[in-house]
C-alpha cells in the first residue's frame, strides 16, 4: 500500500459506487446489525462443553462467585492456604456470607462482628452446613440441588 501525501494517515477509502449510482444509504447511516442472542437449549453441550441439565445453573454460569452469591446470607466455613506465611499457612474462616465477587468474598462473624474480605486467590473450599443454593430464585420458583 503507498501512502498519498493527500491523504492523512490511517485513511481507507470507501468502495465506490458505479458511475450514475448512489449508495441506498446515501447521506444516512446504515442501520445497525445486532446479532440475535444464541443459547442452546436445556439438556445440550453448552458454548464452553460440557452438558446444561434443565434446573441447575448453565455451565457457564457455574462459578464459584456466582454460588456463594445465591447462598448469601448462609454460614459458612472457608478453608484457605496462604503460602510463604510464617504466622499461619492455613486458616479457617467462620462467617455469613455478605456478599462475593469475581475476586473476592466478604463474611461476618456473627460470634464477634468482624468482618473479613477474603481475596478468592487463597480460597481454597467452602463448606456449608445446610443445602447449598444452586438455581437462580425467580418469583414462585424455589429449588434447590446438588452441586454437579
Amino acid at each position: 500500500m503507498t501512502n498519498n501525501p493527500q491523504q492523512p494517515p490511517g485513511f481507507y477509502p470507501q468502495a465506490q459506487m458505479p458511475f450514475g449510482q448512489q449508495s441506498p444509504y446515501y447521506g444516512m447511516q446504515p442501520p445497525p446489525y445486532t446479532a440475535p442472542p444464541m443459547q442452546p437449549p436445556a439438556g445440550v453441550a453448552g458454548a464452553k462443553g460440557g452438558i446444561n441439565v434443565p434446573g441447575m445453573l448453565p455451565i457457564e454460569e457455574s462459578y464459584i462467585e456466582n454460588i456463594l452469591r445465591l447462598n448469601k446470607g448462609k454460614l459458612v466455613e472457608v478453608f484457605t492456604t496462604f503460602e510463604n506465611n510464617r504466622e499461619w499457612n492455613a486458616k479457617v474462616f467462620k462467617g455469613v456470607i455478605e456478599a462475593a465477587g469475581r475476586d473476592h468474598l466478604i463474611l461476618s462473624d456473627p460470634e464477634t462482628g468482624d468482618r473479613y474480605l477474603i481475596p478468592m486467590v487463597y480460597v481454597d473450599y467452602v463448606t456449608f452446613n445446610e443445602p447449598i443454593d444452586y438455581e437462580y430464585h425467580f418469583p414462585g420458583a424455589v429449588a434447590r440441588y446438588s452441586p454437579r
